[in-house]
């Protein structure tokens, strides 16, 4: 594993959107049944299926977006806990309000670390409105991807990591070269630094063991969410800011009648 906290990158100007959509995130998760906040959601059993049908509600049921809403009854929910009240959704809905749900307090701050080291630069390079679309169209895809290969599964799924891998492809691209210092968990958590190509391309390898590890064992952690989420942000960087060749072009002019000799 490993945990970026800074990076030698300046920027031009304030990341409004980057830091909006921290708070964004943070209020969202204090208002929440986990952040140990709210004491109307309970304690105990209760609070473990008040949080069940808070994720069932807001977050995305990946056979749902195929096979449409399920009925109360089918909802993956902790043995024991009542069959919930109907309430509205829409799945497709669902996938913009799961990108601001987290599912603890490491899952939040995991997340917006990243996307604060990283999600400033990508910003001030694309423009904010251009970043805001980015990053919804990396959740949504990210999502999608996740979730095609897991048409049947009845189990919430909650995060931004797909939209902030999108932003860290986009990063990998366009800043290859930044300098990023990282800790490592398996080093004690000394600080080291090396080049985003090198702290980006060996999260991506993780992600990527991980996914295969984990395929075929329901949602858990949506490694395979982070891969589409990346590698779309990559493709869009390299698309969108790739650099253009100049072409020359050389123009004749004919000869005038002074400029004939006989």
């Amino acid at each position: 594993m490993v945990i970026p906290v800074y990076d030698k990158n300046p920027v031009r100007r304030p990341p409004v959107v980057t830091y909006a959509l921290i708070a964004v995130c943070t209020v969202v998760f204090l208002l929440g049944p986990l952040s140990g906040f709210t004491p109307s959601y309970g304690t105990g059993a209760r609070l473990e299926c008040e949080q069940a049908v808070y994720f069932s509600h807001w977050g995305v049921v990946p056979s749902e977006l195929f096979h449409g809403r399920l009925p109360a009854a089918r909802l993956d929910l902790p043995p024991g806990c009542p069959t919930p009240d109907a309430f509205p959704k829409s799945p497709v809905l669902s996938v913009l309000t799961a990108m601001f749900l987290h599912g603890g307090w490491l899952h939040l701050i995991g997340n917006m670390l990243f996307l604060y080291v990283f999600g400033d630069n990508v910003e001030n390079r694309m423009g904010r409105f251009r970043f805001t679309l980015f990053y919804l169209a990396a959740g949504y895809l990210a999502t999608y991807g996740f979730a095609l290969a897991h048409t049947q599964d009845t189990q919430s799924l909650v995060g931004a990591s797909g939209a902030i891998s999108g932003t860290l492809g986009a990063y990998l691209y366009l800043y290859p070269r930044a300098r990023v210092t990282s800790v490592f968990p398996f080093l004690f958590f000394v600080p080291l630094r090396f080049p985003a190509w090198m702290v980006l391309g060996f999260w991506f390898v993780l992600q990527w063991f991980a996914a295969q590890a984990a395929s075929g064992g329901g949602p858990g952690v949506a490694y395979l969410a982070h891969l589409v989420g990346f590698a779309f942000g990559f493709l869009c960087a390299w698309v969108c800011y790739r650099p253009r060749r100049k072409v020359s072009v050389v123009i004749r002019s004919a000869p005038s009648q002074g400029d004939i000799q006989p």
